[in-house]
């Protein structure tokens, strides 16, 4: 009698606790934050491999005959934009700038003079004190002094872009990839000196089936997916204009947007290209849950009876939104916070056991 007593009491507790779920989660379960999932309009895209690749990969050279004194950067080191990576003894033209200088301060003082000299004997000869011959002789003397300080300066420029030239600057930031010279080498006009390539000017090289070149021609439109799985809108997308004749396919190069996004040429990667549109219904990705292999979420029934469901779910998208390919329809109501409805769900489960007879 005793132990029926006891029986009907959990009976009536349940019976009251599920009747209050009808509108609110179970006791001492958080209040769920759910959402409806709709059909929403997106991009129809096709999922293709690709590799990274250096928009800017250059090597610099010797544009003086001169021996290498600094070699401050060697292969697999970070170069800075202008930074110096190769530095040439300059002796020599260090002293045809100094020289080049003083020749264009004494044209300078000379010309100084002659201007001196042309404008006393322009005040004269406009009052018709001298003959015209004495102030053609001034204007031209003038003249011929203009002409050497810019001589003077055209061979100072001359001198000075020498100088420049023993000292090699990188022309972008980026990646020593190869030495070709040693400290203590003369280098010759010409002489291959460093082989660099840029970080933050990467693209995606990707083989294209000509089955499927027609809608991607269209919208020229791709997301790169990297491998740590975040992903990247194209900066520009190029098609070529025929297909490679042994392969039939065209090799379409998409660009990243520029910056130093940690990644590295020969990368493998993943790029979505768009070719059209569809209905497709999407879930943030707080909602979904990951357990080893199984992909699912929590689906609220309207009788709030919570559902652990498995779902297939397609690449995620440039908002970051998944799209669910196959597990749910449009209407369901899908937890926000799968922690608070795991706890919901074992709290559902262990008063439908203690009800059960």
């Amino acid at each position: 009698m005793h132990r029926l007593k006891r029986i009907i009491g959990w009976v009536l507790a349940a019976t009251a606790v599920l009747a209050s779920a009808a509108d609110d989660p179970a006791p001492g379960a958080p209040q769920l934050a759910t959402m409806t999932a709709q059909l929403q309009t997106i991009d129809r895209e096709t999922l293709l491999d690709g590799s990274l690749e250096a928009v800017n990969r250059s090597t610099v050279a010797a544009e003086t005959n001169a021996r290498v004194v600094e070699l401050p950067f060697d292969v697999n080191d970070y170069v800075q934009k202008g930074d110096v990576i190769v530095r040439f003894r300059d002796t020599e033209q260090q002293e045809q700038v100094r020289s080049a200088e003083a020749n264009l301060h004494e044209a300078q003082a000379r010309l100084n003079e002659a201007r001196q000299d042309y404008e006393r004997i322009s005040d004269i000869y406009a009052r018709k004190l001298i003959a015209k011959a004495q102030m053609d002789s001034a204007t031209a003397a003038y003249a011929s002094a203009k002409a050497r300080v810019n001589a003077a300066q055209a061979v100072l420029n001359q001198a000075k872009e020498r100088l420049e030239h023993m000292v090699v600057r990188a022309p972008y930031s980026g990646i020593v990839e190869e030495r070709h010279i040693q400290l203590g080498e003369m280098a010759t006009l010409g002489t291959p000196l460093m082989t660099g390539l840029s970080l933050e000017h990467l693209r995606a090289l990707v083989d294209v089936p000509q089955s499927l070149i027609g809608p991607l021609r269209e919208h020229r439109q791709a997301r790169v997916i990297l491998p740590g799985g975040g992903q990247l809108v194209a900066s520009e997308v190029r098609i070529p204009p025929a297909a490679d004749p042994k392969t039939h396919s065209f090799q379409v190069k998409v660009t990243l947007p520029e910056g130093d996004h940690g990644l590295f040429p020969g990368t493998l990667v993943k790029v979505a290209f768009k070719r059209g549109s569809e209905q497709a219904l999407l879930l943030p990705p707080s909602a979904v849950v990951q357990r080893s292999e199984v992909t699912a979420a929590y689906v609220v029934h309207p009788d709030n009876r919570i559902e652990f469901r498995q779902l297939r779910i397609g690449t995620a998208r440039a908002d970051g939104q998944l799209a669910v390919l196959a597990g749910l329809v449009a209407g369901e109501r899908v937890a926000l916070e799968p922690i608070a409805a795991g706890i919901a769900l074992k709290q559902q489960s262990a008063l439908n056991t203690a009800v059960t007879p």
